[in-house]
């Protein structure tokens, strides 16, 4: 029996022994990102999408407010027919203006992938060649609300990142 413990430990000895630390990097994206030219312009065109979206959205509920109040200004003697008719192309208009917000909100989400989708991946290839030049084994995003404890082998990346992006 003690032959079989003594050549269990003979056997696994040498696989502890080259075990291999793991090198564990964290990285802050958001400030990464936040720091690169490419976000200011990214963040300059999505205002001004939005911009365009307000206007028309302004436009569309100022013509609402006018249907509103001819409505309430008709007389009560107007006959029944008219005041239904007019009701109905104020629910057909607020149905419009609700479908318009709903695609102005799923154009902006697809804009605003759609600008940043090049500036993540620039980041996240910047990030996997720190990783390797550093010979680290895992990378994570650096969350404080995420990251409940993370000891010394733990190695902040970001400053390393930001340079191999070329910025301060």
């Amino acid at each position: 029996m003690l032959k079989k413990i003594l050549l269990a430990v003979a056997v696994a000895f040498p696989m502890f022994a080259s075990a291999k630390t793991a090198k564990i990097g964290i990285v802050d994206t958001g400030s990464v990102i936040q720091a690169m030219p490419e976000t200011t312009a990214a963040q300059t065109k999505l205002t001004e999408i939005q911009k365009k979206y307000q206007d028309e959205f302004t436009r569309l509920e100022d013509e609402y407010k006018r249907m509103v109040d001819e409505l309430q200004k008709m007389k009560e003697d107007e006959l029944p027919a008219i005041k239904e008719r007019k009701t109905r192309e104020i629910n057909d208009y607020q149905q419009k203006i609700q479908t318009f917000m709903q695609s102005a909100d799923n154009d902006i989400a697809q804009q605003q992938q759609g600008l940043m989708a090049p500036i993540v991946q620039k980041v996240r290839e910047a990030i996997e060649s720190v990783g390797k030049e550093g010979g680290f084994s895992l990378i994570e995003n650096y969350s404080p609300d995420l990251i409940l404890y993370h000891a010394a082998p733990t190695v902040d990346i970001t400053a390393q990142v930001k340079a191999k992006l070329g910025l301060k």
